[in-house]
C-alpha cells in the first residue's frame, strides 16, 4: 500500500497546483505576457491530464476496498460471486493506472509538442548518398501523411543523379518533435547502387537533424539588423519563376552567447512565388536556428546527465541501417530488427518509434525513481 500512499501524496501536491494554474490563466496581467501565458496553459493541460488519471485511479482503489469487503462478509453467494471477479479485474487495472500515472509524473521534454524542422543531407557515399537522402525524404513525407501532419520544403539542392545533397522541411501538426526527434543521427545503407555494374553491394549514409521550432518569443532578433537580398528563383514553375524574383536571402550577424563569437547567418528561401511568403519563412528558419544553437548547450547537459541511448542529441551518432539486400531495418539504438524494409520505406515506422518512446520512457522511470 506503500506505493499507493506516496503516488497518492504526489498527485495531492498537483491538485493545488492545478488550482492556482486555473485562475492564472484567467489573470489579465498573465494573459499580456504571452511566454507566460503560453507555458501556464500547458502547463493546465498537462496537469489537467494527470487529474483525470488520478480519479480513475482513486475510483479503483475505493471500488477494491469495497469488492474485497463484499468478497468477505457477504452471505450471498451470487453478490460474493460478482464481488471476488470485481477484486481480479480491479487488482489488474491499479498496477497498469500506477504505471501510467509514473509516466505521466516524469517531466516530458517541454519542446515535445513543438513544430519541428526536418534537415535531410546526402553523407558519405556521392550520388547513393544523395539518393538514398531522396528515399528517407519521401519516407518522411509519407509518414508525416499517416499522421496528418503538413510538410514544407524550405529549401533543397537537388543530387546530380537524383535525390538531394540537401533538403531542409518544415513539419507542423500535433507533437511533431517529440515524435520525429527520435530520427537524429546518422541512417547508413546498403544496397546494390543503379550506377554499380558489377552488382556489389555499397554502403553510404545520410543525416538527419530534427530541430524544434522555435516560436516568435522563443528568440530575440533585430528584425532591422537583416540584411535582405532578393533574386530569380530557378527551376519548374514556367516562365513566371525566372522573370519575377520571389527567392529571398537573409544575412544575419548573431553573437553566439556559447561562444562570444560574431557569426554571420546565411538563409535563402525559394519555396513560394510569394516573396512575401518566402521572406516570413526565411524568418521563421533563422528563428530556429539561433533558438537550436543557444539550446546546443542545454541538450548537451541533458544527454550528459541522462546518458540515453535513445535519443541523446548527438547528431553524428549513427542510429539506423537499412539493409536492401535482406529487406532488414536495425535500429541500433534498442536492438530492434524487422524485415519489412519496403512497407518502412513507404512510411511505416511507427513501430520503430513507439519502440524507441518504450525504451525512453522506461530510462526516464529509472531516474526518476518512482
Amino acid at each position: 500500500m506503500a506505493t499507493n500512499n506516496t503516488i497518492l501524496e504526489r498527485l495531492d501536491g498537483l491538485a493545488s497546483r492545478f488550482d492556482e494554474v486555473s485562475t492564472l490563466i484567467t489573470d489579465p496581467a498573465v494573459i499580456a505576457d504571452q511566454k507566460r501565458y503560453v507555458k501556464l496553459s500547458k502547463e493546465y493541460k498537462d496537469l489537467g491530464d494527470i487529474l483525470k488519471v488520478r480519479e480513475q485511479y482513486v475510483s479503483a482503489l475505493n471500488g477494491l476496498a469495497e469488492a474485497k469487503e463484499i468478497a468477505t462478509n457477504e452471505s450471498d453467494p451470487e453478490m460474493k460471486e460478482m464481488a471476488r471477479e470485481e477484486v481480479a479485474t480491479l487488482e489488474k487495472r491499479i498496477p497498469q493506472l500506477e504505471e501510467e500515472i509514473k509516466l505521466l509524473l516524469v517531466p516530458a521534454d517541454p519542446e515535445d509538442d513543438r513544430n519541428a524542422v526536418l534537415e535531410i543531407r546526402g553523407g558519405t557515399g556521392g550520388d547513393e548518398a544523395a539518393l538514398f537522402a531522396g528515399d528517407l525524404f519521401r519516407m518522411y513525407s509519407k509518414y508525416c501523411e499517416t499522421k496528418g501532419w503538413h510538410l514544407s520544403v524550405s529549401s533543397c539542392s537537388e543530387g546530380a543523379v537524383g535525390g538531394f545533397k540537401e533538403i531542409i522541411c518544415t513539419v507542423t501538426g500535433e507533437k511533431v518533435y517529440g515524435t520525429l526527434k527520435y530520427e537524429s543521427g546518422v541512417h547508413r545503407v546498403q544496397r546494390i547502387p543503379a550506377t554499380e555494374t558489377q552488382g556489389r553491394v555499397h554502403t553510404s549514409a545520410a543525416s538527419v537533424a530534427v530541430l524544434p521550432e522555435a516560436e516568435p518569443f522563443d528568440v530575440e532578433i533585430n528584425e532591422g539588423e537583416i540584411k535582405w537580398d532578393t533574386f530569380r528563383s530557378s527551376g519548374a514553375g514556367g516562365q513566371n519563376v525566372n522573370k519575377v524574383e520571389s527567392g529571398v536571402r537573409l544575412r544575419y550577424n548573431w553573437k553566439n552567447p556559447n561562444t562570444g563569437v560574431v557569426e554571420e547567418i546565411l538563409i535563402e528561401c525559394t519555396e513560394t512565388r510569394d516573396q512575401p511568403k518566402n521572406k516570413e519563412r526565411a524568418l521563421s528558419r533563422l528563428r530556429t536556428f539561433i533558438y537550436d544553437k543557444e539550446h546546443q548547450k542545454y541538450v548537451d547537459d541533458i544527454a550528459k546527465r541522462r546518458k540515453t541511448m535513445v535519443s541523446t542529441g548527438d547528431r553524428s551518432a549513427k542510429i539506423r541501417t537499412y539493409n536492401y539486400p535482406q529487406g532488414r531495418i536495425t535500429d541500433h539504438r534498442i536492438n530492434y530488427t524487422i524485415y519489412n524494409l519496403a512497407a518502412f520505406m513507404d512510411g511505416d515506422l511507427q513501430d520503430c518509434i513507439d519502440h524507441l518512446v518504450v525504451a525512453e520512457n522506461a530510462e526516464r522511470l529509472k531516474e526518476s525513481e518512482l
